[in-house]
C-alpha cells in the first residue's frame, strides 16, 4: 500500500506529516483507506448551489462592475481616456467603413442608363458624406477642423462639400464649467479674480476654440478671450492617428482618391494653432509687416497670452460681406472687395509671409477712426493669427512670373512660359497644366471654346477643336468675362461626372507644394468675397491687383540681379537696369490705366442701379439699389 501512495503522491509525500495526519483521521474516522483513495479517483459531484442564489449573485456581479467601471471614469483619468478615445475611434471608423462597402456594391451594380448610374452615385455620396458627418459632429474639436478642409475641397463631389458646409460655422461650445477649471489650471486664478462682466456663453465657436467677452481688470479694457477647448489636448495623439489611419484606408480602398496629404498637414499644423503664444508672436510680426504701410488693415493688440488662453482687443464689427451692415455705414463695397486683395497680395508677394487660415469669419469691418492709417472710411481687421506661411523667394517670383503670363495674351512663347512656371511652381506636367489653370483663375480662361473634357485632357492647344459650348474663348485674364453660371455648372458636373478628371484633379493637389495650395486658397477668398459683396466691377477687377503686386515682386527679384551683377558699382548696375525699369514701368502704367476704366465703368453702373432704385422708391430705394440690397 505504502508503494502504490508513493507512486501517486508528489515527492515526499509519503514522508510529511499531512500524510500521518490523514492517515489518523482514516483510522479515527473507521475510513479504509483504500476505499478513500478509490474514490479519489472517481469525478466528484459538484455540491448544489440553491436555484435562488443566481438570481442574486449575477445582477450583484454585474451591478458590481458598473459601479467600478462609473467609478473609474469619473475619478481615473486613464480610465476616462481609454473609454472615451475608443468611442471616438470608433464612430470615425464604422463610418469610413461602410461608406467604403457602400461604394463598393454601389459601383459594382449594372445600371440601365448613364443618368440611373449618376443618381445611384449621388446617393452614395450622400449616404455616405452624412454618415461621415455625424461622427465628426459627435467627436468635435479636430475631426471638425478635418470636415472643414473636406468642404473647402472644391475637387469633390458636390455632395461631400455641401454637407460638410455646416462645419464652417457649427461648433459645440465647451461647457463654462469645464472652462472656468482651464482657467484654474492654466492661469492659477478663477475667471471674477481676472474680468469683469464675462460673459458665459462665447461670441463664437470654432474647431480649436471659443471666443467670450469681459472686462480685463488689469489692462480696464473691453476684451476678446480666446479659450481652446479643454479636450483637445487630452485627444490630440489618438485623434491624428485615427484621422490619418482613415485617410490611408481611403487610400487602401480607393487607391485613385489619395487624400494621405490632408492628414500630414494636419499633423504638421495643428500644434501651432494650439499654441496661442505662438499666435501671439504672429500676430506682432503681422503688424510689423504693415506698420509703415498706408493700409485699411487693421490688428486688434494682444493684451495677454499662454498656451491655451489669449486675450486681445475686443473688435465690434461687422462682416466683411455684409451688405446690409456696410450700406448702414455707407461703405463701398467695391472698396472693401479691392482692399481686402490688396492686403492678402501685399502678405504673399511683398512680405512673403501669408495668414494660411483666410474665409470671412476671420474678417469684420468697421467704420474707421480719426486715428485710422486707412485711406478709406473703414478699417478691416484681421483675426486668427495662429497659422502662416512663409513664401520663399524663388517660389514667389516664379508664381508671380506664373501669373503675369496667364494675364498677358495668349500666344506661343506666353504658352510655353505659362507651363514653364507651372513646372517650376508646382511639377504641373502638359497633361496636367490645363486643370492648373481653372484651378487658379477660376475658369478655362485662356483655353479654347470646348468641353471641360476637352480642356482637361488637351494641352491648351486647341485652335482646331470645334466649339461645343457657348462659352467664349478669352487668350488671357484681362480677356475674360464673368464666370457665367454654364461655366460653373459646366465645370462641376464635368469634375463630379467624370472619375478621370477627379483623379487628375487629386494628382494636381497632391504635386502642389502646400504653400502654393494656400496661395491659391487665397485667391479663392478674393473671388467669392467679391462675389458675395456683389461688386459693380468686372471680376478681371480683383486679377489686376494681384498682378501689380507680381509686378513688385518680379521688379525687386530683378533689381537684387542687376545688383550681384554690377558687383557694386552703381553705374553699371543703373545701366544694366535701365530697360527692365522702363519695361516694368510702361506695364504698370498700363495696368493702372485699364484699372481706371473699370472702376469707371463700376461707379457707372451703381449709378445705373441709384437711378432704378430712386425711380421705383424713392431715396430708400436708390439706397438700396446701391448698396446692392435690391
Amino acid at each position: 500500500m505504502h508503494i502504490i501512495l508513493k507512486l501517486r503522491g508528489p515527492p515526499g509525500w509519503h514522508s510529511s506529516r499531512s500524510f500521518l495526519r490523514s492517515q489518523k483521521s482514516f483510522i479515527r474516522h473507521n475510513v479504509d483507506p483504500n476505499k478513500r483513495l478509490a474514490s479519489s479517483d472517481a469525478p466528484r459531484a459538484q455540491p448544489k448551489r440553491p436555484r435562488g442564489n443566481s438570481w442574486f449573485f449575477y445582477p450583484a456581479a454585474l451591478l458590481a462592475l458598473t459601479g467600478a467601471g462609473c467609478y473609474a471614469y469619473d475619478n481615473h483619468q486613464p480610465s476616462r481616456h481609454a473609454v472615451l478615445a475608443t468611442v471616438r475611434c470608433s464612430r470615425l471608423a464604422r463610418a469610413a467603413i461602410s461608406g467604403a462597402i457602400d461604394y463598393k456594391r454601389t459601383f459594382a451594380r449594372t445600371y440601365g442608363s448613364e443618368e440611373d448610374r449618376l443618381e445611384a452615385v449621388s446617393q452614395c455620396h450622400v449616404r455616405s458624406a452624412t454618415k461621415v458627418l455625424k461622427a465628426l459632429l459627435a467627436n468635435g474639436g479636430i475631426y471638425i477642423k478635418l470636415g472643414q478642409h473636406i468642404a473647402s475641397l472644391i475637387v469633390l463631389p458636390r455632395e461631400w462639400t455641401s454637407t460638410m458646409a455646416p462645419l464652417q460655422d457649427k461648433c459645440d461650445a465647451t461647457p463654462y464649467e469645464d472652462i472656468t477649471a482651464l482657467f484654474l489650471s492654466d492661469m492659477g486664478q478663477p475667471i471674477n479674480e481676472l474680468f469683469d462682466d464675462f460673459d458665459p456663453v462665447p461670441i463664437g465657436v470654432a474647431s480649436l476654440a471659443q471666443v467670450h467677452v469681459g472686462y480685463h481688470k488689469a489692462s480696464g479694457k473691453k476684451v476678446a478671450v480666446k479659450v481652446q477647448h479643454p479636450h483637445l489636448v487630452e485627444f490630440y495623439n489618438i485623434d491624428m492617428t485615427m484621422v490619418q489611419s482613415t485617410l490611408s484606408w481611403v487610400k487602401y480602398w480607393f487607391p485613385e482618391f489619395e487624400f494621405t496629404w490632408l492628414g500630414e498637414e494636419m499633423r504638421e499644423n495643428l500644434p501651432r494653432e494650439m499654441d496661442f503664444v505662438h499666435e501671439a508672436r504672429n500676430t506682432a510680426r503681422a503688424v510689423a509687416d504693415f506698420e509703415n504701410i498706408k493700409t485699411s488693415l487693421y490688428i486688434p493688440e494682444v493684451i495677454s497670452a499662454n498656451k491655451r488662453v489669449l486675450i486681445m482687443e475686443y473688435i465690434q464689427g461687422g462682416r466683411v460681406d455684409d451688405l446690409a451692415y456696410l450700406a448702414k455705414h455707407n461703405i463701398d463695397r467695391n472698396k472693401v472687395a479691392l482692399e481686402l486683395t490688396r492686403i492678402f497680395n501685399r502678405m504673399v508677394f511683398v512680405n512673403g509671409w501669408f495668414h494660411a487660415d483666410p474665409h470671412p469669419g476671420n474678417l469684420l469691418i468697421r467704420p474707421a477712426s480719426k486715428s485710422s492709417k486707412s485711406s478709406y472710411n473703414f478699417e478691416i481687421a484681421l483675426l486668427d493669427h495662429g497659422l502662416y506661411f512663409d513664401l520663399e523667394r524663388e517660389l514667389r517670383v516664379n508664381y508671380s512670373r506664373l501669373w503675369l503670363s496667364l494675364i498677358a495674351h495668349s500666344s506661343p512663347t506666353v504658352d510655353a512660359d505659362r507651363r514653364r512656371y507651372a513646372e517650376a511652381v508646382g511639377n504641373i506636367t502638359l497633361d496636367l497644366y490645363p486643370i492648373f489653370e481653372v484651378a487658379i483663375t477660376g475658369k478655362p480662361s485662356a483655353l479654347a471654346d470646348v468641353s471641360l473634357f476637352n480642356i482637361f485632357h488637351q494641352a491648351g492647344t486647341f485652335e482646331d477643336d470645334e466649339p461645343k459650348t457657348n462659352i467664349r474663348r478669352a487668350t488671357g485674364m484681362l480677356d475674360m468675362t464673368s464666370q457665367t453660371e454654364e461655366e460653373m455648372e459646366l465645370i462641376r458636373n464635368t469634375v463630379a461626372n467624370r472619375e478621370d478628371i477627379l483623379v487628375s484633379v487629386l494628382d494636381v493637389l497632391r504635386r502642389l507644394p502646400r504653400r502654393v495650395l494656400m496661395v491659391m486658397k487665397l485667391n479663392d477668398l478674393a473671388r467669392h468675397l467679391d462675389h458675395s459683396l456683389a461688386t459693380t466691377h468686372s471680376s478681371v477687377r480683383i486679377f489686376l491687383i494681384t498682378s501689380k503686386y507680381c509686378m513688385k515682386a518680379v521688379w525687386q527679384d530683378e533689381k537684387r540681379r542687376f545688383h550681384e551683377v554690377g558687383l557694386g558699382n552703381p553705374l553699371l548696375t543703373s545701366h544694366l537696369i535701365a530697360p527692365t525699369r522702363r519695361a516694368f514701368a510702361t506695364g504698370y502704367s498700363q495696368v493702372t490705366f485699364i484699372e481706371l476704366m473699370m472702376d469707371w465703368q463700376a461707379s457707372l453702373v451703381k449709378s445705373t442701379a441709384w437711378l432704378r432704385g430712386f425711380y421705383s422708391r424713392g431715396l430708400a430705394g436708390a439706397h438700396d439699389a446701391a448698396a446692392g440690397l435690391s
